[in-house]
């Protein structure tokens, strides 16, 4: 099996339980309806919002349907599944513009809550932009919580990365000052950043980043600026309102979505996108290098739509091994000022 088809398998079975219950919902709905009327498309938009993909992302998906549907002169419902397919698939398109970071000199900004995985994250992409020949340096930023520049410093070690980094409880912004510096003296390509996801209040936080980020657009104006949200996909709309919230206080170029290899609720990313305007860039669906993949809008929505790729025991088999780490899972929600840990 090839490492993608791998990657893909892996990602079925971690939207096992969201693509099940959209599956049963459409199969019903499809089979149960001789037309398209407003009981079938009230019966759509229900099946939707209990996917996860929230209220107003499936408003603007209904929408589009209805419009299509009555362009082409659609009279079966069962010809609306590739129709809505083929319309979420484009909302979720992703440009290859959306990684030119990759090519430029760049500072990424990691943010996030704590608990979502922001420092495995920067892990992942520093070893896999190492393979692309590229010279990284990480920034070990999130001075505030115990072990984060221990873990950092662990995941620069494995990736052969250089790291800079202070004490713990040091400031961030010095931190950030001193890496800009050392970007700049050592020819960096690209400059990965950790932040703090939980300081005394959300106000400290958010202060924080725009204090970070300030001292980035002043010391390094030649870098390109990436910043990228980790969100976790265990947390359905919770995770849509953790990048609410840091959007207020930052720009936020992209999401990156882990932990969708368990209790993940899929439909957040649709809904994520659709209703910030914010690409997925990356989904993680384990703890290796290989485990964080480039988002590929097709395969993403084929696993949350697609009946043939799991048998049915499989499904079941995945669904019931991912109930049993749901509770932790349900415990990580919050907002910017929780207090859990960062795995």
């Amino acid at each position: 099996m090839s490492e993608k088809k791998g990657f893909f398998s892996r990602l079925l079975s971690g939207l096992a339980k969201t693509r099940k219950s959209i599956i049963r919902g459409l199969d019903s709905l499809f089979n149960g309806f001789s037309k398209i009327d407003e009981d079938f498309y009230e019966e759509l938009e229900e099946i939707l919002i209990m996917g996860d993909l929230g209220v107003d992302t499936t408003m603007k998906i209904i929408d589009d349907l209805r419009d299509q549907v009555d362009e082409q002169n659609i009279k079966e419902p069962a010809q609306c599944r590739d129709l809505l397919i083929n319309i979420i698939k484009e909302q979720m398109h992703v440009d290859e513009t959306a990684y030119e970071y990759e090519d430029k000199t760049s500072v990424v900004l990691i943010i996030g809550v704590n608990g979502v995985g922001k420092t495995t994250t920067i892990g992942k992409l520093a070893s896999q932009l190492k393979a692309k020949n590229k010279k990284v340096i990480m920034a070990a930023a999130d001075t505030f919580r115990a072990a984060a520049i221990e873990q950092l410093t662990e995941w620069a070690n494995r990736a052969g990365v250089d790291i800079i980094a202070q004490q713990e409880g040091s400031d961030p912004a010095a931190v950030v000052y001193d890496a800009c510096q050392a970007a700049k003296s050592r020819k960096a390509d690209v400059l990965l950043v950790d932040t703090a996801g939980r300081l005394h209040n959300k106000k400290n936080l958010m202060n924080e980043l725009s204090k970070i980020r300030r001292v980035i657009e002043r010391e390094y104006p030649e870098a390109y600026l990436e910043t990228l949200i980790v969100l976790d996909g265990t947390t359905g709309q919770n995770a849509l309102m953790q990048a609410r919230q840091f959007k207020e206080v930052t720009d936020i170029s992209g999401i990156v979505l882990t932990k969708l290899d368990g209790t993940a609720k899929g439909g957040i990313a649709i809904a994520i996108q659709a209703e910030m305007n914010i690409p997925v860039k990356y989904i993680g669906i384990g703890e290796t290098i290989d485990d964080l993949q480039k988002f590929d809008s097709d395969a993403f929505v084929n696993a949350l739509f697609e009946r043939e790729e799991i048998p049915e025991e499989e499904e079941g088999q995945t669904e019931e091994a991912a109930e049993e780490g749901s509770t932790e899972a349900e415990e990580q929600k919050g907002n910017p000022d929780d207090g859990t840990t960062e795995s």
